[in-house]
């Protein structure tokens, strides 16, 4: 399985109804959203998302999904970009809850990656996925204890 690293930074772009999408997400167990993406020509529907805040703390991983379907070209001020379609599976909101934060990520092998992207939905290195799949997934059953 590959995945994707895609950034949100507050700054940039304000998520003003994240606390709706979170119960939206608890109540029906389907969100779908849209982002831009670098690597557009080797993602694919079944890759594993992960998005991480940035430019503002707490920095770090708060939500994963799964690729919805191929990449599409959307316009936006003139300017035409790749976007794709994340089935969101878990959605924290960073300003309320504990995230998985760069202090965590920034460790051991997955130090390697690169966890501040310039662009968003970059591939998180082959080799590092299923051990940030592992972390996370340790992160959502032991939130109060990181």
């Amino acid at each position: 399985m590959n995945a994707y690293l895609f950034g949100w930074n507050p700054i940039k772009f304000k998520w003003e109804n994240i606390d709706a999408d979170i119960k939206k997400l608890k109540a029906t167990g389907e969100l779908i959203d849209n982002w831009s993406v670098a690597s557009h020509k080797t993602i694919r529907p079944g890759d594993r998302a992960y998005i991480v805040r940035l430019g503002v703390d707490p920095k770090g991983i708060f939500a994963s999904g799964t690729i919805e379907a191929e990449p599409y070209l959307a316009s936006r001020k003139g300017r035409i970009y790749h976007r794709i379609n994340i089935s969101i599976d878990v959605l924290l909101n960073p300003d309320k809850e504990r995230i998985l934060t760069f202090d965590i990520l920034k460790t051991g092998n997955l130090a390697e990656q690169t966890w501040s992207p310039q662009a968003s939905g970059i591939s998180i290195r082959p080799h590092l996925v299923d051990e940030l799949e592992g972390v996370w997934l340790d992160f959502l059953a032991n939130k109060e204890e990181y």
